[in-house]
């Protein structure tokens, strides 16, 4: 419980999708394939808690975290920007 996975790697930008919207990163991934950007999809799989060590890797490994959920403000995206911003994440190359 509480792991995500890397669904599928790339380089340029990691999209971490959230439920059904996994689907749609690996749509994204096929399309942007076809203009050069190499694309990572990971599926976070749980809200609570967090998979830190996945985000971290996320981090480490990309310039460009995109969540991408069909929630509202205050979801997911909300809950990973604080933690990457109480992990000192954002004041690096992450953006």
């Amino acid at each position: 419980i509480g792991k995500g996975k890397v669904v599928a790697e790339g380089k340029d930008v990691a999209l971490l999708g959230y439920g059904v919207m996994v689907h749609n990163c690996l749509q994204a991934k096929s399309l942007l394939a076809n203009l050069g950007v190499q694309i990572t999809v990971a599926d976070a799989r749980f809200c609570k808690p967090l998979d830190i060590e996945l985000l971290r890797q996320l981090c480490r490994n990309h310039e460009f975290l995109i969540t991408v959920e069909e929630g509202t403000v205050g979801g997911f995206g909300s809950h990973v920007a604080q933690f990457l911003a109480l992990d000192g994440q954002l004041d690096g190359r992450v953006k």
